[in-house]
């Protein structure tokens, strides 16, 4: 009994073992891939901005990547999205891109509307305080059907399901449980 239990013991241990180390390689990150640059003069700092993702499509999600000239060691910055209709988003400050450390970003944002948006930028540094603007950033259409189709369709199963119980349900109660006519 006691060698079978230990043997029991060393199977789930190897298999842990050896699911450990498969995950290890699996949980890798990957890199950021740019695919498009533009370029911004903020005062005395040259502004690199990396797309993921180009041209750039509504609801899409890709990854920004901000890199100042020089580096960010020595620098702060904060950015302000304002919208095609003109509207600003809150002024968020620059930070490390998550699979990017070594450069400021956003990791897995998506531009919500369609049309001309602007990146507002100020860094600071030790040449000073630079502000500029990346302007005219045109985001497309969004890819595939309209939301309110692709959620009616996605929908369908869980519709499904719920007619599925209420009819598995309904057949399978208990004649007691039935209600009888007065």
């Amino acid at each position: 009994m006691i060698k079978r239990l230990f043997a029991v013991a060393a199977t789930i241990l190897a298999v842990l073992a050896l699911s450990m180390t498969a995950a290890g390689t699996a949980s890798a990150y990957q890199p950021v891939n740019i695919v498009h640059t533009e370029h911004v003069q903020a005062g005395p700092y040259s502004l690199t901005i990396g797309f993921s993702q180009w041209p750039l499509r509504a609801m899409q999600s890709l990854d920004f990547t901000f890199i100042p000239e020089g580096g960010i060691e020595d620098k702060s910055g904060s950015l302000s999205e304002i919208l095609p209709n003109g509207k600003s988003r809150h002024q968020e400050p620059l930070s490390r891109h998550p699979r990017k450390r070594e450069d400021w970003g956003l990791d897995v944002r998506s531009l919500d509307q369609q049309g001309a948006w602007t990146f507002r930028f100020v860094i600071d540094g030790p040449q000073g305080r630079g502000e500029g603007s990346l302007t005219n950033l045109e985001v497309l259409e969004q890819p595939g059907p309209p939301l309110g189709i692709s959620w009616a369709i996605s929908a369908l199963p869980l519709f499904g399901l719920i007619a599925f119980l209420a009819y598995a349900w309904r057949r399978n109660r208990r004649p007691d449980q039935i209600l009888q006519p007065a």
